[in-house]
């Protein structure tokens, strides 16, 4: 199981989801579920990186967590019968496990250690949530996208992933042509690369420098919490 939450569980806690699991993929830009819908399935993602959005009117929205392989999405709006208040988009192409919610609802109330286990995750998402608004309140842009850059790199897998300047600007909440001036900053750097479409991150050590401390202060939390934290291989 490359979803490093549920590898994490004792086997027989995994053998309560585990034969309802479902293998789906999904691509850049797929809405999993929008806000104030019914969310009715659990996705646990393989690969792949899914960001939690935030609506801020009709026509804008920002980025206030991202999720890879170390978790899951589908149970962090609140309880599993509530509406999401936040809209779940594909960042990275990945593949996911897909369980249905009232399984999962099942699983957990015949397992205290699940249950710790989903608190855990929901605690470091929540403080990551609480960590992405201050830091995009106080911080530099070029700070902010070095850290929104290292949270990607850490869960996509690769060193080079399709990111297009709109889909960075969307996320931070500013506009293409800011966006496009700081990256070619760390760009003359040396810290990343980008062609049409891509990024590429060049000089991982370099590029957590350049970030704020949000980055180290949400990898401190989890470590605290004890739950998965992601990486690249090369890391």
């Amino acid at each position: 199981m490359d979803n490093l939450w549920i590898a994490a569980l004792d086997p027989a806690d995994r053998k309560r989801i585990e034969p309802h699991l479902t293998e789906r993929p999904f691509a850049q830009g797929q809405m999993l579920y929008d806000a104030g819908e019914a969310v009715e399935e659990v996705w646990f993602p393989m690969s792949g990186v899914v960001s939690l959005m935030t609506l801020v009117d009709e026509d804008r929205m920002i980025e206030t967590a991202a999720i890879g392989r170390e978790g899951l999405v589908g149970v962090t709006c609140g309880p599993l019968n509530a509406r999401a208040a936040s809209r779940a988009i594909a960042q990275v192409d990945g593949v996911s496990a897909c369980c249905p919610a009232d399984v999962f609802a099942d699983a957990l109330s015949h397992s205290e250690r699940m249950r710790t286990a989903l608190s855990k995750f929901t605690e470091s998402l929540f403080a990551q949530v609480q960590q992405a608004a201050a830091c995009n309140a106080q911080h530099r842009l070029d700070e902010r996208l070095a850290r929104w850059l290292l949270t990607i790199h850490d869960r996509a897998d690769a060193d080079r992933f399709a990111l297009t300047q709109s889909d960075i600007a969307g996320m931070l909440g500013v506009r293409r042509a800011t966006v496009s001036e700081v990256g070619s900053a760390l760009e003359e750097k040396g810290l990343i690369r980008r062609g049409r479409g891509w990024v590429e991150v060049l000089d991982r050590k370099a590029l957590e420098k350049a970030s704020c401390g949000c980055y180290a202060l949400m990898r401190g939390v989890m470590k605290d919490l004890g739950v998965p934290r992601p990486s690249t291989p090369a890391h």
